[in-house]
């Protein structure tokens, strides 16, 4: 497995308060995390850029040879915790960063296995030839309301509050983070992205993008597409496969 990523401010910001890092932990064993920064153009990227080096520092110290998948999610849920403390307290100690969070997730692909766990509204998506599945479940306010009946899909898509997140990492002094594990099949791979992406660009057209061109030209692809259709938010990828 490799890893590719790739982040764009995209059209109408100003700022990228995106954040990601892409790496390997052993010969067959890969990484990749992203991170959506909110709570202003300054505190959102310090939220992001924060979440992604502590758990990326995380990750690398923590890593052992011949790791178990549960042993990974232990890890994973370890360094998404001492995240979620470091971007907590640093806005308590700046009156000009109160308030500040980020989405997060993060992958650790084992040969074929990725454990993932997230944060918000930022997805993962397993990529096989048979489609494209949504693997994370996101922490908001329209999902909340599409799986109690009171939207559908479609409304969800344009629903003015689509941006409400119910969860988020530092923003209180605790974090809860979903946890998940799946198989890749060969020729598979996993997508994980910002709102940026998924927001402007459909999943039939991200699906077709992703089997159409290797992973790295196709990170470049799906970063054009969502700036063809506005670019309205930062735009962020990785892809291993």
């Amino acid at each position: 497995m490799q890893t590719y990523g790739k982040t764009d401010t995209g059209r109408v910001r100003p700022t990228n308060q995106d954040a990601y890092a892409c790496g390997r932990l052993a010969d067959d064993v890969v990484f990749a995390v992203v991170c959506d920064g909110m709570g202003g153009a300054k505190g959102g990227n310090v939220a992001s850029t924060l979440a992604v080096k502590i758990i990326t520092e995380r990750l690398a110290a923590a890593y052992r040879e011949n790791m178990t998948p549960q042993s990974i999610r232990y890890v994973l849920e370890c360094a998404v915790a001492a995240a979620n403390v470091e971007v907590f307290d640093t806005a308590a100690k700046d009156e000009n960063l109160r308030g500040m969070g980020t989405t997060v997730v993060v992958a650790v692909v084992m040969g074929n296995t990725a454990v993932l766990a997230h944060v918000g509204d930022s997805r993962a998506y397993l990529v096989t030839e048979a489609g494209l599945e949504q693997v994370t479940r996101d922490h908001s306010l329209v999902q909340e309301m599409v799986e109690s009946g009171r939207l559908t899909e479609s409304e969800a898509k344009t629903h003015p509050r689509k941006h409400f997140i119910t969860r988020a990492l530092g923003v209180e002094d605790t974090v809860e983070c979903d946890l998940d594990e799946r198989e890749i099949p060969e020729r598979g791979a996993l997508l994980i992205c910002t709102d940026g992406l998924t927001n402007m660009v459909e999943t039939d057209e991200i699906r077709k993008i992703l089997l159409s061109f290797p992973p790295q030209t196709a990170a470049e692809r799906l970063i054009h597409a969502a700036n063809m259709a506005g670019g309205s938010d930062n735009i962020t990828v990785a892809l291993i496969a």
